[in-house]
């Protein structure tokens, strides 16, 4: 790993949570993620899974953590099972985690090699009642692929067919949104990571550079500071190109004139960043360029200030739609009468901003967590409103991940350029 050593605190904690929240004699059973295939006899790179990383601070394959907290036995009450390493794979893959590294890592004191795992398990699961089982339950997210632990749910239904099965992610939905003190600084590094990324940016670009050379100078600055590299495939869209919300082709020039919308994050131990900025391949906007992005910016601060804790997403949004209506008649692009008979379900300003303006950010980009629940103390989203003008060929959003505190909110990128002339002042500087 890159990054530095996080406080095992962290994921003893976690790991606390989640046991007092599990029903009395339960046994809990957490899978790494699968080793990808890429092709051939390649891999991607490995990428954990984060409820495990979550509770164990594991970033090792073929690793398994199984919780048990009224086990007979109290060897086996929480225990962590690991890939044992040999010559062979020290000299092909490197250095694998030691049994004393995944104590000092996970605050686990039980460490057995993956080999153990079959004999321990069957020694103690015939005594608890039910089987917590993890599965991807992340609404964002469309089952195609028999990931590892719902395999080994397949499997473990075969041998102990009696179990009460029950799920682990409604427990983790509402543990993994709200974010500790340390989860908060990993984020504020990976912001912070993502800052200076955007400032080199801005120092390097001109008019004949190509997306992909600006690509290339974040993931240089991301590397050089220890992250893992991008939080998701990165935008870099100039021109027309940002009225395509996920464009990620990075192979065009950035023409005298165009506005170029970069979103991209920096990933630092497994917690993620999230920004959008939009800038001018020229290091000037044009007045109607300035408009359009001053307009976006106003929603964002007035966006902004409605994150706090009791707001509901859905009601959020119906607010934020009304804020972004008024910046669109006042740009010209939509009249306010047709605005006063448009269908309540089909709102006229979805034609220039057809997206979500929040969403919650953690170990996942878009973290797992209830899109019907009010947001809370600890929560981290982001803050992303845009204006697409297909016509114009002028696309901007611009982006910033927000944390809810007891006493308002923080904006965690508060000191990244955000203002048209502070990104003007940078790139002619």
């Amino acid at each position: 790993m890159k990054y530095l050593p996080i406080k095992n605190s962290l994921f003893t904690n976690n790991r606390k949570n989640f046991v007092s929240r599990t029903k009395p004699n339960s046994i809990a059973i957490f899978h790494a993620n699968d080793e990808f295939p890429r092709s051939g006899d390649q891999a991607f790179m490995f990428k954990q899974n984060p409820d495990f990383f979550y509770l164990t601070g594991i970033d090792q394959e073929q690793s398994i953590l199984v919780l048990y907290p009224d086990c007979p036995n109290k060897a086996y009450k929480e225990v962590l099972f690991l890939r044992q390493t040999n010559e062979h794979i020290a000299i092909w893959e490197g250095h694998k985690y030691t049994k004393e590294e995944a104590r000092e890592t996970s605050g686990i004191q039980s460490i057995f090699w993956l080999s153990e795992y079959d004999t321990i398990l069957h020694s103690i699961i015939n005594y608890a009642e039910n089987i917590y089982i993890n599965t991807n339950e992340n609404d964002r997210y469309a089952h195609t692929v028999p990931y590892r632990d719902y395999r080994m749910y397949e499997a473990l239904k075969l041998k102990y067919p009696l179990h009460n099965y029950t799920r682990s992610a409604p427990i983790l939905r509402d543990l993994r949104v709200v974010k500790s003190d340390i989860e908060v600084e990993l984020t504020q590094k990976a912001c912070d990571i993502t800052h200076d990324a955007f400032v080199r940016v801005l120092k390097y670009t001109r008019p004949g550079v190509t997306e992909y050379e600006i690509e290339a100078e974040i993931i240089h600055e991301f590397i050089r500071q220890r992250a893992t590299g991008h939080a998701y495939n990165p935008i870099i869209a100039s021109g027309a190109n940002a009225i395509v919300l996920h464009y990620n082709d990075n192979n065009q020039i950035c023409n005298d004139g165009d506005v170029i919308l970069l979103d991209f994050g920096a990933e630092y131990g497994n917690y993620n960043a999230d920004m959008t900025r939009s800038i001018p391949a020229n290091g000037r906007f044009t007045a109607r360029q300035r408009q359009v992005y001053n307009a976006v910016l106003k929603v964002m601060r007035e966006a902004t200030k409605l994150i706090v804790a009791g707001t509901i997403l859905s009601e959020y949004q119906d607010e934020v739609g009304k804020i972004m209506t008024g910046q669109l008649i006042d740009l010209g692009l939509l009249d306010r009468h047709d605005v006063e008979k448009q269908d309540k379900n089909a709102p006229l300003y979805k034609k220039y901003f057809m997206h979500g303006t929040s969403h919650h950010l953690g170990l996942d980009v878009h973290d797992y967590a209830s899109r019907y629940k009010p947001f809370e103390v600890g929560n981290i989203l982001t803050c992303e409103p845009g204006i697409y003008i297909a016509e114009e060929g002028l696309g901007i959003r611009l982006e910033n991940n927000i944390l809810i505190t007891g006493n308002g909110n923080i904006d965690l990128m508060g000191n990244i350029p955000v203002e048209a002339d502070h990104i003007e002042e940078i790139m002619n500087s």
